[in-house]
């Protein structure tokens, strides 16, 4: 082969390498930008659908609460809705930020992770959940609080280049 064919074979193998990095990178954003449109629409739902829950079942609920232990189970599901819809704001965040920036930020990912744990957290009935799935819990919230607290650590000692700057920016 002359170096002049070994030279075209370069240049096509290179078009077409950059023929399909554009297009993965239209379907890409393509796809980002659809599950964008879902989740928008799937919070807007389910805000919608908690309010009309929460106003209709407002005074059946209240006439039944005699008592704290009677508040409880009406205050989990009320706020386990809320932490759901709180929920798809953090992955809509999270879209966006890959749409924006072109890469996952992983607080933000943690985030939602606790805030999920925590909703389950809030549904756990106490009393008849076995000691080791509620250690397994801990242990899982402990998980993603030190790697919550790790990432942002790293970000503050990279953001401030020094010792003292990181001491300045934990006061």
């Amino acid at each position: 082969m002359s170096e002049r064919s070994i030279s075209a074979l370069g240049d096509e193998r290179l078009k077409w390498k950059l023929l399909t990095d554009r297009i993965v990178s239209k379907v890409e954003l393509i796809t980002i930008a659809a599950m964008q449109l879902l989740l928008i629409f799937a919070v807007a739902v389910a805000t919608i659908v908690l309010f009309v829950l929460f106003t209709r079942n407002l005074l059946e609920e209240a006439r039944q609460i005699s008592s704290v232990a009677d508040l409880l189970p009406a205050m989990q599901q009320s706020f386990a809705g809320i932490l759901i819809v709180v929920l798809g704001l953090e992955l809509l965040e999270t879209l966006r930020t890959y749409f924006t920036e072109r890469h996952v930020r992983v607080e933000v990912i943690l985030v939602v992770a606790i805030i999920a744990i925590g909703r389950h957290v809030i549904k756990t009935d106490f009393e008849h959940t076995p000691g080791n799935v509620l250690l397994g819990i801990a242990a899982v919230i402990v998980a993603l609080v030190l790697g919550y607290f790790l990432v942002k650590k790293t970000q503050i000692t990279s953001n401030s280049g020094g010792d003292g700057e990181l001491a300045k920016a934990q006061d």
